[in-house]
């Protein structure tokens, strides 16, 4: 990757960030650069390509941060997400609210930010992916303030997560309890 391309997915994230994925366009983005629009193309393709790297950058800093929170269990690494989404709004919106250029981002970088989350659940990639789903679900609902004014979110997200650290806790002690999953009992 050039440094101009560095530097040009620098000032997009950034642009992303304070005014928002719609602010994205490429005449704002060569404004911002003190270059004229046409001259970006010498270095990413197309907007896409600009919104790919916004997503592979935004995936990798989520990654590392779930990856701090390794060994927390589901409710630590449940509130790193929440944290990283919290601080990163706009970039949260653009990694997980779009679809995602898995053609145009680099290989593994996907399974890098999912990692923690599937260690964390013994590799059961259809609880990960239910716990991502939760997780996303109550995000997205607090960034876009739909819970009522004064509701106790904390208390909401233990409430969740609940029901996901009894499965897993069931899931490890081999307790006899019907996998729902598989539909068998164990």
């Amino acid at each position: 990757m050039s440094s101009r391309r560095d530097e040009i997915l620098d000032v997009a994230a950034a642009l992303v960030e304070e005014e928002g994925p719609d602010a994205l366009t490429m005449r704002e983005l060569a404004a911002r650069m003190g270059i004229r629009a046409p001259s970006l193309y010498k270095h990413v393709r197309d907007k896409d390509d600009i919104v790919a790297g916004v997503q592979e950058r935004a995936l990798i800093d989520m990654g590392r941060h779930l990856s701090a929170a390794t060994g927390l269990g589901l409710t630590g690494l449940a509130e790193a997400y929440r944290s990283w989404a919290r601080a990163h709004p706009r970039l949260y919106e653009v990694a997980t609210r779009r679809p995602l250029a898995r053609d145009q981002i680099a290989p593994g970088v996907e399974y890098a930010a999912a990692a923690p989350l599937l260690d964390a659940v013994g590799g059961d990639e259809h609880l990960a992916r239910a716990l991502w789903a939760l997780a996303h679900g109550l995000v997205d609902l607090e960034l876009s303030y739909r819970f009522p004014p004064g509701a106790d979110l904390d208390t909401t997200w233990r409430t969740a997560l609940t029901g996901f650290e009894q499965q897993r806790s069931s899931d490890l002690s081999g307790s006899g309890s019907t996998n729902p999953r598989k539909g068998t009992s164990k």
